[in-house]
């Protein structure tokens, strides 16, 4: 019985990576360049030569372009009974072969195991988790010598937060690792989002105006960005800056930068402490979740680093920010600070310490520093900035420790 396959045919930045004979591909593109419906492409060819690929994806919303693009190339022989699909597993297979696509999402890497592949497609993979591969994805292909492609597109500091990776720049440094191999074994492609012959360019500029400038490099033009220009910290400063152990802190407060809602951005949870006119972030315990799950991770802090206080930003959710914190814990004391002055003017001073050496990071905070380095003075600011802000102003402007009494 004949089937008819119905492929599109790849621009040629696609082409690109799907000629590729390299066992391992990265491939950086900007945001709607084809990249995903490229690997549709591709998943489908080699699954007719015979292959059994599997696509991964980590959400259901982004796996979901790829498997539309899959089912709509084989609609007819799915139609004619030639190969099988199953919609709730996003798989199709040949009856009797271990030929077989299949499309699952990634956020952890524990949900891909128990499988194997001849083909192994990681798309967005600057969001998943880098055990996605290290522990799961290259041993799946062991018994077959399966092929990896990695698709990423540079993640601006608002994607960066929906990341499940312990360092947010790990693709990145992927890409650079891939591009200075010799070998033959790993090959990079980068292309712009503007690249794609079939995108509307007047779609794109309109989108385009609601970006910033630095996002737009991001995720438009696809360029691996580690620090902004005109950021108030340098990846150098907080490099320089970074201790493995904090003496004995006179002082030590949390500062929060509270979220109103649990679909929100991330509530800024940073624990800071001073001793002998130098100031130590200790830790980081950012989160999303409701009031109650970020106040509880809070009043968590300021018992583990036995602290003298919570310090937390009021201009978003007024006294709830405080009633909130109190219900978990009514003995933590508070202060609320409200934002009267613009985000700049209140975060020059502490950008200050740092340049003057009177800042450490007592051991790697990868978001946070990338909140840091990649913050353009103008542009809204990320929770974690504000809180560790909120929390060296406190240590700043009183640096000794008051009794409870005295808040």
């Amino acid at each position: 019985m004949k089937a008819t396959i119905e492929l599109l045919a790849p621009h040629p930045h696609q082409a690109r990576f799907m000629d590729s004979t390299a066992r391992r591909r990265v491939i950086r593109a900007g945001r709607r360049g084809g990249k995903t419906t490229g690997m549709a492409i591709y998943a489908v060819e080699q699954f007719l030569a015979g292959h059994r690929v599997l696509y991964a994806a980590p959400t259901a919303d982004q796996l979901g372009a790829f498997w539309r693009n899959v089912v709509s190339a084989l609609r007819d022989p799915i139609d004619k009974k030639i190969f099988t699909k199953n919609e709730t597993e996003h798989s199709i297979d040949l009856v009797g072969t271990e030929r077989r696509i299949r499309a699952k999402t990634a956020f952890n890497a524990d949900t891909l195991r128990g499988d194997y592949a001849d083909v192994l497609i990681l798309d967005e993979f600057q969001l998943m988790d880098e055990e996605t591969w290290d522990r799961v994805g290259a041993p799946m292909l062991l018994d077959n010598n399966g092929d990896a492609i990695f698709i990423y597109t540079p993640p601006s500091l608002h994607s960066r937060s929906m990341s499940k990776a312990r360092d947010p720049q790990h693709a990145a440094k992927m890409f650079k690792r891939a591009a200075a191999d010799t070998s033959g074994r790993w090959v990079t492609f980068h292309f712009a989002s503007t690249d794609n012959p079939h995108i509307s360019m007047e779609a794109l500029a309109d989108i385009t105006q609601d970006m910033t400038a630095l996002a737009y490099r991001q995720e438009i033009l696809a360029e691996d960005v580690d620090e902004a220009p005109g950021a108030l910290w340098t990846r150098k400063g907080l490099e320089d800056c970074r201790e493995f152990k904090a003496p004995d802190l006179d002082r030590i407060v949390v500062g929060v930068d509270p979220s109103a809602t649990s679909t929100g951005d991330e509530a800024g949870i940073i624990t800071a402490g001073r001793a002998d006119k130098h100031f130590y972030l200790v830790a980081d315990d950012s989160m999303q979740g409701s009031p109650m799950a970020w106040a509880t991770a809070a009043v968590t802090a300021y018992h583990r680093h036995k602290a003298d206080r919570v310090v937390a930003e009021s201009n978003n959710g007024g006294e709830m920010v405080e009633i909130v914190i109190k219900t978990v814990d009514p003995s933590v004391p508070v202060r609320l600070v409200h934002a009267s002055r613009g985000k700049q003017t209140r975060a020059e001073p502490i950008a200050a310490v740092y340049e003057k050496g009177h800042a450490h990071h007592v051991g790697v905070f990868s978001a946070l520093e990338d909140e840091l380095a990649l913050w353009t003075p103008g542009d809204p600011s990320p929770n974690r900035l504000d809180a560790l802000v909120w929390a060296m102003t406190e240590l700043l402007q009183r640096p000794v420790r008051r009794s409870n009494s005295m808040a």
